[in-house]
């Protein structure tokens, strides 16, 4: 997944597409990607701030350190 792909999907990707399982897993790929580069922590603050929710959620995990 490039840094563009994953931007996109985190803001485009609405309830419609997440009901499809291949959508939904496609897009908490997105996100722990987004979480993995640091990248959602430079960009609006709500890619952080949903990145956050995401963590929270279980849906993603905290970057490795």
């Amino acid at each position: 997944m490039t840094f563009v792909d994953a931007v996109m999907i985190a803001e485009t990707y609405g309830e419609e597409e997440l009901q499809d399982p291949k959508k939904e897993k496609e897009y908490i790929e997105a996100w722990q990607f987004l979480i993995d580069t640091g990248a959602c922590w430079q960009l609006q603050g709500w890619f952080g701030r949903t990145a956050m929710m995401m963590i929270e959620l279980g849906h993603c995990k905290k970057p490795e350190k």
